[in-house]
């Protein structure tokens, strides 16, 4: 049997697939006669001592975790500081990891997680701690460096498409006497990934979505409604994704919420879709409707992509194996051997070049009005959304989701007073 324990804590948003991962991690280290403790809501589980026992749950909920969505331990947006800045609560860490013999750490996130895995393997090689730490990768965004591609995106993106796809024969159906233009909100702060991904749903500038807006391209009021008038004259009718994080040439976001900083430090967005909608009826007076999925877009596992399930899987085997292997302060990151076929495979790639690197959407993806997508674009994003991975379906029409028991490991420290 394997010395000491894996800790396993999941951060940030959750995905449609984060829990395949969570999955594919127990599955392994079972496999492996690892112990296998989850800290309850990221991070913070761990410094508060707060800590779940796997081994309470059955191989069957452990296999239905697979095809379940949300985060099964929770979550949390808590970034830790430098460790001078947050010493006692790196500290801290290490006090829970020596109380539980924890001697491998998996921290399931986007950038800020594995900025956090990366200073605790620093902190624990200060320290003379016996203690692995690995990033497993996760973000509906698509902007981890180095990775091709991120699990929780692949679905997030099939959401998408489908979705601008589904809407796009509505709105053609009322154009005559009803809605002209229908504004889709996209998930993405920076990196247009998503937004980019509702390209898909149309084969030519003439489908839908006719315009799209992203991050990476400063917003140009004057020139998008000029762009919406032109489209609803040549189609009749014009299909708008936006991306949450478009700002005007000044840097300002479009979509500033007025609601201050998230716990990240990051503002507040939110309503681009309404503002746009808002713009659009003012100015060209055209009936207008406008949608915020939000949640949906990373939690919607009943239309998955089959291989971002995959991916999310592997991820979660390959942190395990990296781990087991003393693969200290790496993370399993997806490399694309071909596009046709797709081919893929995990390798392991230093913390230190994926934490806090944004990956953004190249030059060579957007069309050069920026409206649209490129043909480069759309040979990267295709395979992503391949595959159906249906969730198993009850009698009563709705899927059979699992609920963990989440036992909780006696503690043995005194109480947290961060």
């Amino acid at each position: 049997m394997v010395a000491g324990t894996l800790l396993y804590a999941q951060s940030g948003g959750v995905t449609a697939v984060i829990n395949a991962s969570a999955s594919a991690v127990i599955t392994e280290a079972r496999a492996r006669k690892v112990k296998v403790l989850a800290a309850r809501n990221g991070i913070l589980g761990a410094l508060r001592e707060d800590l779940i026992d796997t081994s309470k749950e059955s191989a069957a909920a452990i296999r239905a975790l697979a095809h379940t969505p949300g985060g099964a331990f929770g979550s949390c947006r808590y970034k830790l500081k430098s460790l001078e800045a947050d010493a006692a609560k790196y500290e801290r860490l290490l006090e829970v990891f020596r109380a539980h013999d924890v001697r491998y750490f998996l921290y399931n996130g986007g950038n800020d997680s594995a900025d956090t895995a990366w200073k605790v393997s620093q902190l624990a090689r200060a320290y003379d701690y016996p203690l692995t730490c690995i990033g497993v990768p996760k973000t509906v965004d698509n902007d981890l460096a180095v990775t091709d591609t991120c699990p929780g995106f692949g679905s997030a993106a099939k959401y998408t498409a489908v979705s601008v796809r589904e809407a796009a024969l509505d709105v053609a159906a009322m154009a005559e006497t009803s809605t002209k233009v229908f504004v889709y909100e996209a998930m993405g702060r920076h990196a247009g990934w998503l937004a980019a991904a509702a390209g898909l749903a149309g084969k030519n500038a003439d489908e839908a979505p006719q315009i799209i807006l992203f991050p990476e391209r400063a917003y140009d009021e004057a020139a998008f409604l000029a762009q919406v008038k032109k489209v609803v004259a040549k189609v009749g009718w014009c299909v708008v994704v936006a991306s949450e994080g478009i700002q005007y040439a000044d840097g300002r976001f479009v979509a500033d919420a007025g609601g201050g900083k998230d716990s990240f430090g990051h503002t507040q967005l939110g309503g681009v879709a309404s503002y746009l909608a808002g713009r659009v009826k003012n100015e060209l007076g055209m009936k207008v409707h406008w949608t915020l999925p939000d949640y949906l877009q990373r939690s919607a596992r009943h239309i998955a992509s089959k291989s971002d399930w995959e991916q999310a899987q592997a991820a979660g085997k390959a942190a395990v194996q990296f781990a087991l292997k003393g693969q200290n302060a790496v993370m399993p990151v997806i490399v694309r051997t071909s596009d046709t076929p797709y081919r893929w495979k995990i390798e392991a790639a230093p913390l230190s070049k994926v934490a806090n690197h944004e990956k953004k959407m190249p030059n060579g993806f957007i069309r050069k009005d920026g409206y649209g997508i490129t043909a480069a674009a759309r040979k990267y994003l295709e395979p992503l959304i391949r595959g159906e991975a249906y969730p198993p379906y009850g009698r009563d029409g709705l899927p059979n989701y699992v609920t963990l028991k989440n036992v909780a490991v006696k503690k043995k420290l005194p109480k947290w007073e961060g």
